[in-house]
C-alpha cells in the first residue's frame, strides 16, 4: 500500500534562491567545449593518410572505389564462354549420318515437337536448302494471290 502524498507536509525551499556564481554564464560554453573535445592521437595510424586528404578528393575516392567494386562483380558474374561453347563443339564433330543412324536405331522416338524445341538456331542453316535467286524468289511472291480486302 502507498502512502498517501500530501505536498503540505514537506518544506519548501527558502525564498529567493540563491544566485549564480560571478561569470558563470560567460566561462560555461568553454567548459563544455572543453569537455566535448576529442584528445588529441586518437586517430588510427593506418587510416590517418585519408582523413589528411580534402574532402572532394575522399569523396572521388570513395566513387571510384564503389564503381570499382561493381565492376569487378559484374565480370567476375559473367559465365565462362569457353565452358559454354565445350558442348557444342563436341556435337559437331559427330557427322550427319552418325546422328541419322542413332536417332533411328534408339528406343526413344524423336517427334517434331522434340526437333522444334532447338535451344539455338544456327541462321547459315537454311542456305542448304534453299537455291533461289532474288528474281525467282520475286517471281514465286508475285505469284501469290492478293486479297484485295486487307488493303
Amino acid at each position: 500500500m502507498n502512502t498517501p502524498f500530501r505536498l503540505d507536509d514537506h518544506k519548501r525551499r527558502p525564498q529567493p534562491l540563491a544566485p549564480p556564481p560571478a561569470d558563470y554564464f560567460e566561462q560555461l560554453p568553454r567548459q563544455v567545449m572543453a569537455r566535448v573535445q576529442p584528445a588529441p592521437g586518437r586517430e588510427s595510424a593506418v587510416l590517418g593518410w585519408l582523413a589528411a586528404l580534402p574532402l572532394p578528393l575522399r569523396t572521388a575516392l570513395a566513387s571510384a572505389l564503389v564503381l570499382g567494386s561493381f565492376a569487378t562483380s559484374f565480370f567476375l558474374s559473367q559465365p565462362a564462354e569457353t565452358a559454354a561453347s565445350a558442348p557444342v563443339a563436341s556435337l559437331e564433330t559427330v557427322s550427319h549420318t552418325e546422328m541419322v543412324q542413332y536417332l533411328l536405331a534408339s528406343d526413344s522416338r524423336v517427334t517434331l515437337s522434340d526437333l522444334a524445341e532447338l535451344p539455338a538456331a544456327d541462321p547459315a542453316l537454311t542456305e542448304s536448302f534453299l537455291q533461289a535467286s532474288p528474281d525467282e524468289l520475286q517471281d514465286a511472291l508475285d505469284a501469290q494471290p492478293a486479297d484485295d480486302t486487307y488493303l
